[in-house]
């Protein structure tokens, strides 16, 4: 009896474990097939985003061709040893070619301070790469001739910054002011390009409003584009002569404007002040900053930053005390933006940057025999 127990139990637990081990199997079989499935399909997904990573990349690269087979900029001009190197960009494809040494300046003086005895003055501002529109004001206005040469005679003209950055056409500015800056010197006149918030921050490699144009420019030139402008190049070398603030007659002419605590702070005059802002330039942020020097030159109160006559509460009696401070009558800044040229106070300070930078307008200031006048886009002249 007890053996046929045993025995019907051990019947009983091999149908059992025989009935389990089938489930197992299944189910078994069941994971596997699913583990299959889900790999397969990880394998179709990784291979089609693979591949549609390589089309992407492949866009890529053709976009970036046809944008550089497109695409001219230069010259940049590199001073070595004995030689200059001038590299141009021509439809995507870098050119270079030597120079003799002697073919152009290489040691550019600092630039004056104050000048006197000044007949007609013009003043223009912030043309941030829109050079097509800067010419056709110059010649509208006969500050140049129609092939783009002197045409002032012994007159002053004065840019008060702001010729980098946002537009795609800097390098042709830069270089028909150093052309003219030649012929009016020549002619008895002058050519003022006084530097601005965004010359100093290209210089510092500050380039959150720089062109798409010029990225490339970087990429096929394999250099940062700070460095196109450094002590190694033509006009890396001539930005570094210019004057942040001058004063012609009794006109001051600065990109931001002059604030009373400025003068305060650094015990103000004109040649001092110039001779500070161009050894600043090859100075780091962070050793600027270490001392109080970033916040007095470089702050909200300095000449290249400064907005205060349009934006404070300043009453006419406090334009004056700046004015009698600077041993001036007047001061024409650029920085802000208005949509045509502006007085304030009186006729003491005036507006310049006439959003040219937007590429649709702008105007140019004229200062003959102390009188003011805008010239217009087309060229007409209207009294302030």
């Amino acid at each position: 009896m007890l053996t046929l127990h045993i025995t019907n139990y051990f019947v009983l637990f091999t149908k059992l474990v025989s009935t389990i081990n089938k489930h197992v199997i299944i189910k078994s079989k069941r994971q596997m097939i699913k583990s299959s499935l889900y790999l397969i399909i990880l394998i179709i997904s990784t291979s089609s985003a693979f591949s549609q990573e390589v089309e992407n990349k492949k866009d890529s690269i053709k976009n970036e061709q046809s944008e550089f087979s497109k695409f001219s900029d230069g010259p940049y001009i590199f001073i070595e040893k004995d030689k200059l190197i001038e590299k141009t960009i021509i439809n995507g494809k870098v050119f270079s070619r030597l120079l003799k040494i002697n073919s152009l300046d290489t040691i550019f003086p600092p630039e004056k301070s104050i000048f006197n005895d000044v007949q007609n003055i013009a003043a223009l501002s912030d043309i941030h790469g829109q050079y097509d529109l800067a010419v056709e004001i110059l010649k509208n206005n006969k500050v140049i001739d129609k092939n783009l040469n002197w045409n002032f005679g012994k007159g002053h003209l004065v840019i008060t910054g702001d010729i980098f950055d946002r537009g795609d056409k800097v390098n042709e500015m830069l270089w028909l002011v150093y052309k003219l800056e030649a012929q009016a010197k020549s002619k008895g006149g002058h050519v003022h390009f006084l530097l601005g918030n965004h010359e100093y921050m290209i210089l510092h490699k500050d380039l959150r409003y720089l062109s798409k144009k010029y990225e490339l420019t970087s990429k096929l030139l394999n250099l940062e584009y700070n460095e196109l402008y450094s002590t190694k190049t033509i006009l890396g070398r001539w930005l570094r002569s210019k004057s942040t603030i001058i004063k012609i007659n009794e006109y001051v002419f600065v990109h931001g404007g002059v604030s009373e605590n400025f003068i305060a702070d650094t015990d103000f005059n004109f040649e001092k002040v110039n001779d500070i802002m161009r050894k600043s330039i090859d100075r780091t942020k962070q050793e600027m900053k270490s001392t109080n020097f970033y916040d007095t030159y470089y702050g909200s109160k300095s000449l290249i930053w400064y907005r205060g006559y349009f934006y404070d509460s300043l009453l006419d009696s406090d334009i004056s005390k700046i004015l009698k401070l600077l041993d001036s009558k007047h001061i024409i800044v650029g920085h802000c933006s208005n949509d045509e040229i502006v007085q304030l106070y009186n006729n003491k300070i005036f507006g310049v940057d006439s959003s040219i930078k937007k590429g649709e307008y702008g105007e140019i200031l004229f200062i003959e025999n102390n009188q003011f006048f805008r010239g217009t886009l087309s060229g007409n002249k209207i009294q302030l």
